[in-house]
């Protein structure tokens, strides 16, 4: 299984023509840093989120600006929700009155 990590979750990142149930799990951080210490692929697209992130995480997430189509039978999303005003440029901790919130997207199994 492929773990991702993003900042973001996009209907852009879905198969299309294919109906999808998926699950949004809210996750504590030390859970989201628990699943990401056992190997993430950043597709963080800014170098600074990544940094925030990363060092939140106590991890190195590299900058990775692409487009990815998830296949929900093998992979999870990780998703760093960054809640607050902009980062400032350069930017290496969140600023006060920011927030992470993390989510797990997964599929759920259809029960049929």
């Amino acid at each position: 299984m492929t773990t991702y990590i993003s900042n973001a979750f996009s209907i852009n990142m879905l198969s299309t023509g294919e109906q999808q149930t998926l699950r949004f799990l809210p996750l504590t951080l030390p859970t989201a840093t628990a699943i990401a210490t056992n190997g993430v692929q950043s597709i963080i697209g800014h170098a600074d989120t990544a940094t925030v992130i990363s060092n939140q995480l106590g991890i190195d997430l590299p900058e990775n600006r692409v487009s990815i189509t998830l296949d929900f039978s093998q992979d999870q999303l990780l998703v760093a929700q960054y809640i607050g005003p902009r980062l400032p440029i350069g930017a290496t901790q969140l600023p006060d009155g920011a927030t992470l919130n993390w989510w797990l997207v997964e599929r759920v199994e259809s029960e049929a």
